[in-house]
């Protein structure tokens, strides 16, 4: 992929793979706060969630969700039925992608995980 503004900063790191933990609003706002704080990432909100269910097919329910930053965002998406997430890291500060690899599999217990740089 060419860089078209190499003299924007830019990081991005797209987090999949299943759970074995639960997972609801509150543990959603808990992995997106947490995974911020733990890459030195600061909010300027609250995450915002929501659970479509009910909308849409029901293989696809769960929840969206997203927490603004200084520098960015992060996105997650979680599938219930599947117990399969993803989370998308969009930052404009470097951030440690390995710490945020193996947050996100210890947060989510997650016995399979994959991970892409973009």
């Amino acid at each position: 992929m060419k860089n078209l503004a190499p003299d924007i900063v830019r990081q991005r790191l797209l987090i999949e793979g299943y759970y074995t933990r639960d997972v609801d609003e509150a543990s959603i706002s808990e992995y997106l706060m947490g995974i911020a704080a733990h890459l030195g990432l600061q909010s300027y909100g609250e995450p915002t969630i929501h659970s479509p269910s009910g909308i849409g097919k029901e293989d696809n329910a769960g929840f969206d969700a997203f927490l603004p930053l200084i520098d960015s965002g992060i996105s997650l998406y979680v599938w219930e039925s599947k117990q399969f997430f993803a989370a998308v890291l969009f930052t404009c500060k470097a951030f440690d992608e390995e710490a945020a690899i193996e947050y996100s599999r210890t947060f989510f217990a997650a016995p399979e995980m994959e991970h892409q740089a973009f």
